[in-house]
């Protein structure tokens, strides 16, 4: 029988490798359904800016000119930042003391990042705020969605003895 060891910041047993504490394939379904929806918002988003308020959407080119995507181009972005999100996600879960905190952060980065760029070279300020509010709808989607698929994805620990009061338990 084996015995484990009461850890107050780390309720696994010593023995459990790290890779069987999170289920890979649940991590990354949720993470590709994060990528549909965030594929979703990008074309709203694109129909109403464009569509509505008669703007363009901004984004960059590889050289760092302003270029305006086109509505799949953009929806394809967006759907690779999501499995982008998912990737990093599943690498925290795997190597990272609090994957949560540095998920939060890498994506309010990210999420920034998208938000400030359109706004740069612009002559409208109108134009690039329409294309950062989108990107902010799409960066807070990503990160709830994949932070929710990632907490749904970590397997509960079973405690070896159930007569052990600080044992973690099922669904505590």
């Amino acid at each position: 029988m084996t015995t484990y060891r009461h850890q107050p910041d780390n309720p696994y047993p010593e023995e459990t490798p790290v890779s069987s504490r999170v289920n890979g394939g649940r991590l990354w379904s949720g993470g590709v359904a994060a990528a549909v929806i965030a594929a979703g918002l990008a074309v709203v988003g694109f129909l109403i800016v464009k569509g509505l308020l008669k703007l363009p959407i901004l984004g960059v080119d590889v050289d760092g000119g302003v270029v305006q995507p086109s509505m799949i181009t953009y929806a394809l972005i967006a759907a690779f930042a999501a499995l982008l999100a998912t990737g990093i996600m599943h690498l925290l879960l795997l190597g990272t003391p609090r994957p949560f905190l540095f998920f939060g952060w890498i994506v309010a980065l990210g999420t920034i990042i998208a938000m400030l760029v359109p706004l740069l070279g612009v002559d409208r300020l109108a134009t690039g705020a329409a294309t950062a509010v989108v990107n902010l709808v799409i960066g807070i989607a990503i990160g709830v969605l994949v932070g929710g698929s990632a907490k749904a994805s970590l397997r509960v620990p079973v405690a070896a003895d159930p007569a052990d009061p600080f044992a973690p338990r099922p669904g505590m």
